[in-house]
Parts: C-alpha cells; sequence; structure tokens
C-alpha cells in the first residue's frame, strides 16, 4: 500500500538543524507518510547525517542531485511522491507532533479545500527580528478561506513549510516554477487564480525558523521589488473578472504606494484617481491622476478601489472605511499591500 502522505523536505547545506527537522517528522503522531529528502548537492556534513536516518527509518528515501535550486528539488520531490497528500517541510524548521495528523483530519473533513496550512511559531527575536515577528502574526491572523482568498495580494497569507495539499491539484494545475520571483507566493496565487480553495487549522503546529541564512533573506527572488511584480501580475488578471466596467481607483497617494502601484497603472484598465487621507495631498496630480480626499470616493457602481496603503494600522482603518460605505471586499475593493 502506498503511503497517504508525502513529505517533501528539501535541503542544502542545513547540517546543523537538519537532524531537529527530521527527527520532528519522524515523531509525528500520525505515521503513515513517506519521508522524501531531496539533498540539493550540499558540501557540509549533510549527506552523513542523512545516511544514518535512513538506516533508522524504512520511511525515509534519500535522493541526492546537484545542485539546481529548491524549484528543482521540490519538483522532483513531488514526481516521486506515492501519497495521496504533499506535506511541505524545510531542514531549519520544526513540526509539532501532532501536525500531520490535525491537517490531514482537516482535509478529510474539508473535500472541497485542496491545500490546508495552520499557524506558525515564529522561531526568532521578537525584537532584533521585528519584521518577519510582524509578518508571521499576519499570518496567523489570516485563517479562513475567505480571509486567504481576499488577502493573497497583501503578502503571501501562509507559509510555505507549514502546507499540506492533495497531489491532484499539481497534476490539474502545475508545479513550482523557476522565475525572478518566489516560487512559493507564485504557486499560491496561480493556484487560487485557479479557484482553489485554502484553509488553515487555527493551532500553532510548525515552528518557523528564522535563520540569517534563510533563502528568503539572501536571494533578489524573495525581494519587496519580486513579490510586488509576480502579485501584480495576478491582481492584473484579477481584476478583469472584478471591474465590470468600472474604473479604477488607488488608495494611498505617498511615495511608496505609488511606486507599487506602477506596474498596475502601466497595464491597459482605466483609472479614476488616487484617494488618500492626508488633506495635503488632495488636489495634487500623480502619474496624470488627481488625488482626492478618500471619503469623496464615487459609489461604488463607478468605482473599484485597489488599496495600496501598506501600514496594518492604516490598513484597517481602510478597509472599515470601505465597508461603511458598502464597499464588498473583493467584489468592490481589494487590499494590495
Amino acid at each position: 500500500m502506498p503511503p497517504k502522505v508525502s513529505v517533501i523536505l528539501p535541503t542544502y547545506n542545513a547540517a546543523t538543524t537538519l537532524q531537529a527537522a527530521i527527527q520532528s517528522c519522524l515523531d509525528q503522531s500520525f505515521s503513515d507518510f513517506e519521508l522524501i529528502i531531496i539533498d540539493d548537492g550540499s558540501t557540509d556534513e549533510t549527506i552523513q547525517i542523512l545516511t544514518i536516518f535512513s538506516k533508522s527509518d524504512s520511511r525515509i528515501k534519500i535522493f541526492s542531485n546537484t545542485h539546481n535550486g529548491i524549484v528543482a528539488a521540490l519538483n522532483f520531490g513531488i514526481l516521486q511522491a506515492k501519497g495521496e497528500f504533499i506535506a511541505r517541510m524545510d531542514a531549519d524548521d520544526v513540526m509539532y507532533p501532532e501536525r500531520l495528523e490535525k491537517q490531514i483530519e482537516f482535509l478529510n473533513n474539508n473535500k472541497e479545500i485542496d491545500l490546508v496550512s495552520c499557524l506558525v511559531e515564529h522561531g526568532g527575536h521578537a525584537t532584533m527580528q521585528e519584521g518577519y515577528a510582524t509578518h508571521v502574526h499576519w499570518i496567523n491572523s489570516i485563517t479562513s478561506t475567505e480571509d486567504i482568498n481576499v488577502n493573497r495580494f497583501v503578502e503571501s497569507p501562509i507559509a510555505h513549510p507549514s502546507v499540506v495539499f492533495r497531489k491532484q491539484i499539481t497534476e490539474n494545475f502545475g508545479v513550482y516554477q523557476n522565475g525572478d520571483f518566489p516560487e512559493d507566493y507564485e504557486l499560491w496565487l496561480r493556484w487560487l487564480d485557479a479557484g482553489i480553495k485554502m484553509g488553515k487549522v487555527k493551532r500553532q503546529l510548525l515552528y518557523w525558523n528564522d535563520l540569517a541564512s534563510r533563502l528568503s533573506r539572501l536571494d533578489d527572488r524573495y525581494s519587496s521589488d519580486a513579490f510586488n511584480k509576480i502579485k501584480t501580475n495576478y491582481l492584473i488578471k484579477y481584476l478583469k473578472e472584478k471591474i465590470k466596467g468600472r474604473k479604477i481607483w488607488l488608495c494611498g497617494a505617498g511615495r511608496g504606494t505609488r511606486k507599487k502601484s506602477d506596474l498596475l497603472l502601466a497595464s491597459n484598465y482605466s483609472f479614476g484617481g488616487y484617494l488618500d487621507v492626508d488633506p495635503k495631498k488632495t488636489g495634487k496630480v500623480f502619474n496624470g491622476l488627481l488625488v482626492f480626499e478618500a471619503e469623496d470616493m464615487p459609489e461604488k457602481e463607478l468605482a473599484y478601489v485597489v488599496s495600496y496603503v501598506g501600514t496594518r494600522g492604516a490598513r484597517d482603518e481602510i478597509r472599515t472605511m470601505l465597508k461603511r460605505k458598502k464597499f464588498e471586499e473583493g467584489t468592490d475593493f481589494i487590499m494590495a499591500s
């Protein structure tokens, strides 16, 4: 009988954290899985560690490839997987013992959901790594299928190593892609665009380690510009089904918010203007568009609002204001930062 779950764990020069990551997989309360570990050409003690573990548990499957990067390793792992479900894991993180049990239980009880994540514990210093800690706090606040759907253009609403998904969706909607973008965020956007529903177990089930050597800290594919570019590509597609002849109004006329909207402005859509809460900006013209006070926005029958206001407190204020004016999130406005 094939295993129920295939855990895919790529690793590259992660000898200092790999043992804890593997052991946390083997200590799962749910035992019907195979652990597929792809060594991406490591030059440290990774191979020795993998050899020892592979002799201790027959569920461990070791593959050694030349150094081709995480996308190639992940797709190779999916190709080898025999399970109905794919669980992601990274070599520097730690699973809680009930992670697989709770996530498989969720998918079995919610047949309409194809991918499930979970709450994560930030594995770093809350003050010295405040930015990432704040990001984790935000991710953990986005829990329902609808919240994930409408917040997809703010940031990636789920932590990559926290997901379990049905293998079938990789066959229907594709696997990871290589490019100048974060491979996980692109995949979530592509699957959400295709109508895939995602959910979360509302429990902390993963220790998400925030090391200085994280790929997301070192590689340009995970820069803010790379995130903005890929999110805008999918936002442009998303808006095609939403605006229904309305003009797009951009919320946020500050320098940073204007920069984030540049790629959207280059599309073929029609724009009404900027909306901003700062009265000092009212009447100014940027990119050929006039700035209006946010409260003076047109009725929703004439306007679809894309908000680039990034500060979380301000974002919530904008959302509250729009809902007070009977704008429905997703249908009449979307948060994009």
